[in-house]
């Protein structure tokens, strides 16, 4: 065969169509480079997969063992290992030699098993800014043999707690107690606990983890509203409107009787005076529904306290809502809070964090009007930054006939109370005063 027929053969074969639809294209070279990434994807794809499993199952917790200074002499004993023999340099050899005596060394402290049952106990797994969380770390032997001592690190968030363990009998059981630090509100992780055998120099630390990681719960502090403060927020009859209703609770006044009245409503002392039937007229009511408004905007703070007081505040009038099944919403401008039980609502404030990027009061108001439409009395729980002039945006935005209420948590103020058209205004300095100032607010 020619060169010029095999030339003309491989243009054939490049220039007919491939496609199973049959349109005509030509192969690209960029064509050719994926079909033949395709071609070695298939063949050469599970034993690639194959070498990688092995790799992460066996050499990958091998190489975890060595730390950084690890790494640092191993790399030194190989570098004097090649000079000692390359140029005959007696020295870098006796060098080379005392760095793999100390790395053998260290692979003697970490070699063994150790055969543990431990068990992590946390008393309570959610306790509110300043109350003890108490935990506890029991550690059986279950091997045969007396262990040696060994070394336990529960990680407590960021910080790492060491725990030594004595020479422990097969069968022994070595408990410790530890507290939790909760002066800020968080979700602290706790855990895992895992045993730790390392060299004197630390070339080489293995680890084995014997427990899952618990979350605790810091919780913002609550503040209680029970007395007047409950009362001022309980409103078991509603906010009536102007709608008449001839079947409801709240009593408007007297009419004429016409057929298909319910007679249970004839009043019948009326009915003996005037000498005709009257019966009873009511306003409708809507049942009492709160909604609350916390700005996440950390633009609207003066510092980090006033936005914890703000969580807190806006917590504890959710708390007091939910203990007296009142209906409930929470939103923030990252959306809305769960309210169905106490633990929820606190969980969620837990997670809070605050943003300066996000919208400010008055869009977090526009927001609640449309998300809670038939909310019957607003908070709105802002910043001391917060102007007259956006509280007095965030009202327009209620409803006519919504008590609204501005709460502007200002850490260290005195508690006072205005009123920006028919928005209540509210400064808190301190959570422990939210009950005098709600009660300012009827006063």
């Amino acid at each position: 065969m020619s060169m010029k027929s095999s030339a003309s053969k491989v243009g054939e074969f490049l220039s007919r169509p491939f496609h199973s639809d049959g349109t005509p294209t030509r192969l690209h070279p960029a064509s050719l480079t994926r079909e033949a990434s395709k071609v070695a994807g298939t063949y050469l794809g599970p034993g690639w997969a194959k070498a990688m499993g092995w790799l992460k199952r066996y050499v990958g917790p091998v190489l975890a063992t060595i730390s950084t200074l690890g790494f640092v002499v191993l790399g030194t004993a190989v570098l004097l290992w090649i000079l000692g023999a390359s140029y005959g340099w007696q020295e870098a050899k006796v060098a080379a030699l005392l760095a793999t005596v100390l790395l053998l060394i260290a692979i003697a402290f970490v070699l063994g098993k150790s055969m543990y049952a431990v068990k992590l106990d946390l008393a309570r797994t959610r306790v509110a800014v300043g109350e003890h969380a108490v935990g506890s770390i029991a550690v059986e032997n279950t091997s045969p043999r007396t262990v040696l001592p060994a070394a336990l690190e529960l990680p407590v968030g960021l910080a790492t707690a060491l725990f030594h363990l004595p020479t422990m009998k097969p069968g022994e059981i070595h408990e410790d107690l530890f507290t939790i630090p909760t002066t800020r509100r968080a979700v602290i992780t706790v855990g895992p606990v895992r045993s730790v055998r390392a060299d004197p120099l630390h070339l080489l630390r293995r680890q084995v983890l014997w427990t899952d990681p618990t979350d605790l719960f810091v919780h913002p502090r609550t503040t209680s509203l029970d007395g007047p403060a409950a009362g001022f927020l309980k409103d078991l009859e509603g906010l009536t409107t102007k709608d008449l209703s001839n079947s409801d609770i709240a009593f408007h006044a007297l009419r004429d009787y016409v057929p298909g009245d319910d007679r249970r409503h004839i009043h019948w002392k009326t009915t003996a005076r005037t000498g005709k039937l009257m019966v009873r007229q009511f306003e409708e009511t809507r049942r009492s529904h709160m909604a609350v408004a916390l700005s996440v905007n950390t633009d609207e703070y003066e510092n980090d306290d006033d936005f914890e007081l703000a969580i807190s505040a806006a917590a504890s009038l959710g708390r007091q809502a939910i203990k007296e099944h009142r209906e409930l919403n929470v939103i923030t401008q990252r959306g809305p809070i769960r309210c169905e039980t106490g633990k929820n609502l606190l969980d969620d404030m837990t997670r809070l964090l605050g943003y300066n990027r996000r919208g400010t009061s008055v869009d977090l108001a526009r927001t609640l009007t449309d998300a809670v439409p038939n909310a019957s009395v607003v908070f709105f729980v802002v910043g001391s930054k917060v102007t007259p002039a956006q509280l007095r945006s965030a009202a327009a935005s209620v409803p006519p006939g919504v008590r609204a209420f501005a709460v502007r948590c200002f850490t260290g103020a005195k508690s006072a109370r205005a009123n920006i058209a028919d928005l209540t205004v509210l400064t808190l300095g301190d959570l422990s005063d939210l009950s005098m100032v709600l009660r300012k607010a009827i006063a």
